[in-house]
């Protein structure tokens, strides 16, 4: 929605011209413009020099000007830039440049001759404020670069009906999201999942986290995956994916780099006001809510100011079914009925056949909140010195309405059958359960309500100095934190004892059949109370200071140091108290209700404030008698970096060569505390770790002809091990058919890999580009889990963390980060863009984005220990992203798609070998018609084919966990410009 480059319309008698501006100011300016099409270049020269330049319309296609740096005489600047073009000045009167097409100024023999593309059509207006501009800008910045990026400018961003930054990103060739509460989370990038990618926001580091509201996508994040649903993609004018390294760029972030830049006064020529109003739904549920950004931004002389806000409420409702997992069962004889043949009976008694825990229907209703704001302040006057402060707030807030009814009761089906439960009939497929019927169940049914927030924010100020013609000085501190709070979240459990129930999860839609009515209040009594509170906060203190030293006109040297400061804590308080030992408790039935939201089936559960209030239930729990075992923690890392390296731009056998090589130095210094397990006892420790590494990074750019670039990149990079993988603790999570107990490994070495990538990119002007590349990356050192299952008294935890009921022989799957020997990924990327100009009229308004990625990858895991060799997590071998668009200077329409395919979530557990979501495609839709220069009214569409999340654990078996329906979103409104 927001451009950096404003151009308004200069018409004349005889033709129309695009016109682009800034204050005037002294011949002298300090310029940086790389090599560029001249689309791009002049307003950015413009700027740069303090000059209103008047360019025609509809002929600068095609058109590339000469790279200018360093301290120049304005004009002189400009002569630099035209050298070589078609360009000629018509007139100058130090104010307003006059640019037409002549014939052309005499190039330096060494530069390479661009080929201007012949326009015989009339001169006609030009708006550069469209998608197709979007695209061509973005083009232009990826050509420039030296290794291989991508960039989504600001109007590309908006163009789509996109809920957060997240979804944005997820057009970028090679990123792949996933998914919660109906919008993206977090990315994948090149097959490397979330804690592979180094998020920089406005030039520094950081890390923002949330939480999911199903236990099967983690709940809370306690990782280095940033979370993009934080932010509104309203926020930022700019977003840059580098996905290869270069020894300036801080360490960290093996598969890439994701650089948000927020938009800043100087994009804009002078005042700017933007309001966006829109209003949205879901299919799956009643309410419209709004969504709303503004923008105020304006210069005065050498100093600037911008504002923005960004605004939304969004309710989504996903449901259908999941279970707690599949895990082998034992059924007693006596719990087998007559109904299952003797063969079937005795696999079921042998304790070899897996069955689901607890076959569920389940809702979950949130209501989401989304604040963001930044500010942008400027000062570059006209001696070369440039500083900049930026400011970012963004909160985001769930209020949570999750349902359940499940299998799930004192005598459950999570487990070993010996209550009275009693087998009536069973499916047997390989050694799993598939079907089976069930009398004697004691259902199960949950309402939690639960309320969290997240607030990020962030200050930086950055600056630079030309403090000779070659040397050139810049500078950053800047301070970010991210606070995760779940203050409440209250969970009623009602329980309706010796009912039947009958699954079948054959299909990939499981159906469950119940012998009783589920919305009879009177069956229903109070099981248990769950009260539960977490907490994450993290900050970075980041330092930094760069100089580049200009050894020639062609070649730079470039050197720094960084002191960066990450800080992250956490822990969890749990409040678990049972009303059904020895029998369930009677309440009201006032203190129940029917499911009120979209649900597979209808069921009672149980009023959470009404039950709370008459139970006197404890709701403020955040003190050390409910603190979870093991789950406070605190790691500390202290990084100090350097580097040095070496630029040249210039020409060989009279091609263009760009090209950079250096070193990156890094020191870190960890501290762990937490809880260990000692005798049975949790003690409080601390465990120091440091690890330092040299880092070398190589990048090259041949300009084999003027529009077709060969880039080469080699490189050494790290990832840091995620943070609950260095907490010094272990953490448990109760069920009752086991649980789960994850030690963390203070002591782990960062992920280590040495990658190279090669990519041949023709550019076709402004109305295309086509390119393939291929990448390989090799981790030296990579961590993985060791995942065992055994009685809870082989891991020497105390006894009193057991939920009632359960005993030192009840199975625990135990799980542990380790250092292995190295994982490996390889992949090949296609993109390809075109305006479709070269068609008969209406049809030359159209256009086409797309790109597809193959990737292939492995890594050891040890499963019950048996090592396997399974898919890197979070890799889809195949993705791809495709928009067709149809667009004039009135109106506009697009159509996108997204296909991802299977990825693992996890190594598994309870002898599942592997846990993976199947393949996805999502559908958007966007249009826009400009009622006026200034007024445009937009109708977009998300998810229009209500593609489901279908998660199953055991890529031999296939057992079916999760799949649910998020619904279609549908967003209209209007934006004004002035």
């Amino acid at each position: 929605m927001f451009k950096s480059l404003r151009p308004m319309l200069l018409c004349g008698a005889a033709s129309a011209v695009i016109a682009f501006s800034a204050p005037a100011v002294a011949q002298t300016r300090s310029f940086d413009l790389p090599a560029q099409p001249a689309v791009s270049a002049i307003p950015a020269f413009a700027k740069q020099a303090g000059i209103q330049i008047v360019a025609p319309a509809g002929q600068l296609d095609g058109i590339s000007t000469q790279a200018i740096h360093g301290e120049l005489d304005r004009k002189k600047a400009l002569t630099t830039l035209l050298q070589g073009t078609p360009l000629v000045v018509s007139s100058d009167d130090g104010a307003v440049v006059v640019l037409q097409v002549g014939t052309p100024a005499k190039a330096p023999a060494a530069a390479p001759k661009p080929q201007a593309r012949v326009n015989d059509d009339p001169l006609e207006e030009v708006v550069v404020t469209s998608f197709r501009e979007s695209l061509a800008q973005a083009k232009a910045l990826k050509r420039e670069a030296v290794g291989s990026e991508e960039v989504i400018v600001a109007e590309d961003i908006a163009a789509f009906p996109d809920l957060n930054l997240a979804e944005s990103l997820q057009r970028v060739p090679g990123v792949t999201i996933n998914r919660d509460s109906g919008e993206g989370r977090q990315i994948t990038l090149r097959g490397l999942g979330p804690d592979f990618t180094r998020t920089q926001l406005n030039g520094m580091e950081v890390l923002g986290n949330t939480a999911s509201g199903m236990d099967n996508r983690g709940a809370v994040s306690r990782t280095r995956s940033f979370d993009y649903s934080l932010f509104a993609s309203e926020l930022f004018d700019r977003v840059t994916v580098e996905k290869s390294y270069a020894a300036e760029q801080d360490e960290g972030g093996i598969g890439g780099t994701v650089g948000l830049s927020t938009a800043k006064p100087f994009d804009y020529d002078g005042f700017k006001a933007v309001f966006s109003a829109k209003g949205q739904n879901n299919s799956n549920t009643d309410s419209v809510t709004p969504r709303m950004v503004g923008l105020l931004s304006n210069r005065w002389g050498d100093f600037g100011a911008l504002v923005s806000v960004a605004y939304s409420t969004n309710d989504s409702n996903e449901y259908g079914y999941r279970n707690w997992g599949w895990s082998q069962i034992k059924v007693n004889p006596a719990n087998i009925g007559p109904g299952v043949s003797a063969a079937d009976a005795a696999k079921m008694e042998s304790g070899t056949i897996y069955a689901p825990q607890a076959d569920t229907y389940s809702t979950w209703f949130d209501h989401r909140t989304r604040l963001g704001s930044t500010l942008a302040l400027q000062y570059e006057p006209e001696n070369g010195l440039k500083l900049g402060f930026d400011a970012l707030y963004s909160r985001l807030t769930n209020d949570r309405k999750d349902y359940a009814m499940a299998a799930g009761g004192t005598n459950a089906l999570t487990g070993n059958v010996s209550g009275t439960q009693v087998l009536q009939s069973a499916v047997i497929q390989g050694n799993t359960l598939v079907a089976a019927n069930y009398t004697g169940v004691d259902m199960r049914n949950e309402y939690n309500t639960e309320s969290d927030s997240t607030d990020f924010y962030q200050t930086v100020l950055h600056g630079s100095d030309q403090i000779t013609d070659r040397l050139l000085v810049k500078g950053m501190v800047g301070y970010s934190r991210s606070d995760y709070e779940l203050p409440y979240f209250d969970k009623v459990f009602l329980e309706a004892k010796n009912q039947g129930i009958g699954f079948d999860d054959r299909t990939t839609m499981p159906v469950n059949t119940y012998s009783f009515n589920t919305t009879d209040p009177s069956l229903w009594n109070l099981m248990r109370l769950d009260t539960q509170a977490n907490k994450i906060i993290n900050s970075y203190k980041n330092a930094k200071l760069d100089f580049e030293y200009a050894l020639t006109d062609s070649s730079a040297i470039k050197t720094g140091f960084e002191y960066k400061r990450f800080e992250d804590e956490g822990a969890q308080y749990n409040n678990k108290v049972f009303y059904n030992v020895p029998a369930d408790r009677a309440i009201p039935a006032s203190t129940k209700y029917t499911v009120p939201y979209d649900t597979l089936v209808p069921y009672i559960v149980g009023d959470v404030d009404a039950i709370y209030k008459l139970i006197g239930q404890t709701r403020d729990i955040e003190n050390a008698k409910f603190l979870s075992p093991g789950s406070d923690y605190h790691v500390t890392e202290d990084t100090k970096g350097g580097y040095i390296q070496y630029d040249l731009d210039t020409d060989v056998m009279e091609r263009r060569l760009k090209a950079n090589v250096g070193l990156r130095y890094y020191s870190t210094d960890l501290t762990s505390a937490g809880s260990v397990n000692s005798g049975g006892v949790l003690k409080p420790v601390t465990v120091p770790h440091t690890y330092s590494g040299v880092l070398p990074a190589a990048n090259l750019a041949y300009f084999v002809e003027p529009d077709l670039v060969a880039r080469l990149s080699a490189n050494r990079n790290i990832s840091r091990p995620a943070l609950s993988d260095l907490q010094a603790a272990g953490t448990i999570t109760t069920a009752p058919f086991g649980g789960s107990l994850t030690i963390g490994n203070p002591d782990l070495k960062p992920f280590t890999a040495d990658a190279v990538e090669g990519s041949l990119e023709y550019y076709d002007g402004k109305v295309g580009f086509v390119s393939i590349g291929a990448f390989y990356k090799k981790l030296n050192s990579f961590i993985s889990a060791t995942t065992v299952t055994e009685p809870y008294s082989a891991t020497g935890y105390p006894l009193s963390f057991l939920l009632p009921g359960q005993t030192g022989a009840t199975p625990y799957n135990v799980s542990q980060p380790v250092n292995v020997s190295g994982a490996s990924i390889k992949g090949v990327e296609v993109a390809v863009q075109r305006d479709f100009d070269f068609l008969p009229a209406p049809f030359n308004h159209l256009g086409m984005v797309a790109n597809g990625t193959f990737a292939d990858g492995s890594s050891p895991a040890i499963i019950n220990g048996k090592s396997y060799d399974l898919p890197l997590v979070n890799l889809s071998r195949f993705s791809a992203n495709a928009t067709l668009y149809y667009e004039t200077e009135t109106w506009g329409v697009r159509i996108s798609e997204a296909y991802r395919s299977q990825y693992l979530d996890s190594i598994g557990g309870n002898g599942n070998v592997g846990e993976a979501y199947e393949p996805t495609n999502n559908v958007d839709f966007s249009a826009h018609y400009n009622v006026t220069p200034h007024i445009k009214v937009t109708l977009e569409g998300l998810n229009l084919t209500d593609e489901h999340i279908v998660q199953f654990t055991d890529l031999t078996a296939h057992r079916i966990e999760v799949n649910t329906s998020s619904g279609r979103t549908f967003l209209w409104g209007v934006t004004c410009e002035f």
